[in-house]
């Protein structure tokens, strides 16, 4: 009967990598970006590419001052080697999560042994937080790869002996990680529990020692400039005030502002503890009250490759924390030490009766779910109107799920990690080759856009309000729209107002929102997408409330390039 053994021998990296290329990459290609944010750092990368404006992410001839533009590079540089902004958007995520793999694989086998890495790099990879960040265009994957290299590096220098090239190349992923989210610097939280476990080598320092280790923050700041420095000089010298503010935006308000004094995602203290890790952790979350234990056995006996790690693990924990703004992937560069200080104990632990059962609980109850939910969406019509937008049958893919996990977890039954793990894995693959697919369609606007450049005749303005980025992407015609910061109110009146200033000039926009100005009888219906009724009328439907306004802003332009109205 097949057991846990050949698992937990395995150390090939190459095994490894293929386990992670399959499930990862599986999906890559066959959906369109989502909202909230993939929409809008796919649209931002194609203009990029389209207008030659690297340096100042654009998102339909509007500035977005919200992130740095790593991320976007990186799909961008993908768009261009692929030509597919559809395979383009997914590609840095995956690729970050690979690279995440290796560094965890490695700092294993060098802590440990070989065997150790290949099953932290198993454990992160079906850590449920992880995989779904490799698997979506969010930036937070990328952020971590850096991190964890600046976490890997810093650890080769203080316990294998890797020398000060490694101490700098710590501080220099640190940087990277600024640039590309603003925690990047949480790399460096590793050297405070490192006071401790080398508080004897830090006093016996010799004065040239001392000035290799504040030759660091040199390094972080090279890595920083490699993008600061470019922006601020376009910044200074071209006077604009809408870059000054771009500059002022990401370097104050989207850092420390938004760590202290957070305006939005305000969740209380414990909201990790309680909300994020013991769902997004899984399956280790099910370990941790035995590998708490061990930790303490580890402390107590000065293990510092212990100490170091759990010191880290908790302090990212505690950063994030302490801020009001809480959102769950936050806390996911945490996911590859929790990986590496569950290695190697897993081994031990699958020889006590407990853990294995609650493993092996937790795959037959992925697979009792997947079933009992289909037939409750078989038998109840209310119910699956509730999931319209996995099409006819919906019931159909959770049938096929629960039968697969049941069918797994049968035939591994003596071997509960590996059969947890392989039905994460079956239900990754099932997900992103078909159940992502069924959801396309209702969270794109593909059919709506082609449905309005149908409707407005070919010379006349369209102006979007309320719009999503999405709509931008699948446009097939040059489109006029507001700052997504202005209000919902104030786009109607403006909407209203341009509109009605000069002959053919359409608008298409959400329902609640155009109300204040339109009559939505008369105007047509286009469809539903993002949990609004859009609607699209000319100057015929302003209410009379909104007639002879004036109009106070220009809207921005977006002029759509190759390939518009498709993602190929």
């Amino acid at each position: 009967m097949t057991s846990d053994r050949t698992l937990l021998n395995q150390s090939a990296l190459g095994w490894l990598l293929l386990i992670a290329l399959v499930v990862l990459g599986t999906g890559l290609g066959l959906r369109d970006p989502w909202p909230a944010d993939e929409p809008r750092f796919a649209l931002v990368a194609k203009q990029m590419v389209e207008s030659g404006q690297w340096l100042f992410p654009m998102r339909g001839g509007e500035i977005y001052p919200d992130k740095p533009p790593m991320f976007m590079w990186g799909i961008a540089i993908a768009y261009l080697l692929t030509g597919s902004i559809k395979v383009a958007f997914l590609l840095p995520s995956l690729l970050a999560g690979l690279l995440t793999l290796v560094l965890v694989w490695d700092l294993g086998r060098r802590l440990w042994q070989p065997s150790v890495g290949f099953l932290a790099g198993i454990l992160l990879l079906f850590t449920v937080q992880f995989t779904l960040q490799a698997k979506t265009a969010q930036i937070d994957a990328l952020v971590t790869c850096f991190i964890t290299l600046g976490l890997y590096s810093f650890i080769r220098f203080l316990l294998c002996n890797g020398g000060w090239r490694w101490y700098w190349l710590g501080w220099f992923a640190a940087g990277l990680g600024i640039i590309t989210k603003g925690v990047g610097v949480l790399a460096l939280l590793v050297l405070i529990p490192a006071i401790w476990t080398h508080w004897d080598k830090i006093r016996s320092a010799s004065r040239h020692d001392w000035l290799k280790g504040l030759a660091g923050p040199l390094w972080m700041l090279l890595a920083i400039g490699l993008w600061l420095v470019p922006m601020l000089i376009a910044v200074a010298q071209s006077g604009d005030p809408v870059l000054q503010a771009y500059r002022d935006n990401i370097l104050l308000r989207q850092t420390v502002t938004r760590y202290a004094n957070a305006w939005h995602h305000i969740k209380p203290f414990w909201y990790y503890l309680t909300s994020v890790i013991p769902p997004f952790w899984l399956p280790l979350t099910l370990l941790l009250p035995w590998l708490v234990v061990e930790w303490r056995k580890a402390i107590g006996a000065r293990d510092q490759r212990i100490i170091l790690l759990l010191g880290y693990l908790l302090l990212v924990v505690l950063f994030f924390s302490i801020s009001p703004g809480k959102r769950g992937v936050y806390i996911t560069p945490a996911t590859p030490a929790l990986a590496l200080l569950s290695a190697p104990f897993i081994a031990g632990l699958l020889a006590r009766r407990w853990p294995a059962r609650l493993l092996a609980g937790l795959g037959w109850l992925l697979g009792i779910l997947c079933v009992g939910g289909a037939v409750a969406l078989a038998l109840s019509a209310r119910l699956a109107s509730r999931v319209s937008e996995l099409g006819p049958t919906p019931w159909l893919p959770l049938l096929v799920m629960g039968g697969v996990l049941l069918l797994v977890n049968g035939l591994l039954r003596r071997a509960p990690l590996t059969a947890l793990l392989a039905s994460l894995a079956c239900g990754w693959l099932i997900y992103s080759s078909w159940i992502s697919m069924r959801l396309n369609d209702m969270r794109t606007p593909q059919a709506l856009m082609a449905l309005a450049a149908e409707r407005v005749p070919p010379q006349d303005e369209l102006l979007l309000t309320g719009f999503k980025e999405q709509q931008l992407l699948f446009s097939e015609r040059p489109l006029r729209h507001y700052s997504y910061r202005l209000a919902g109110g104030e786009q109607a009146r403006e909407a209203a107002a341009w509109v009605a200033a000069a002959p053919g000039r359409w608008v298409l926009g959400p329902a609640k929102a155009l109300e204040h100005c339109f009559a939505p009888a008369q105007m047509e219906h286009l469809g539903n997408r993002h949990r609004a009724d859009w609607l699209l009328g000319n100057a015929q439907a302003i209410k009379p409330v909104c007639q002879g306004l004036v109009p106070e802003l220009e809207p921005f332009s977006y002029v759509p390039g190759p390939g518009a109205g498709s993602l190929n």
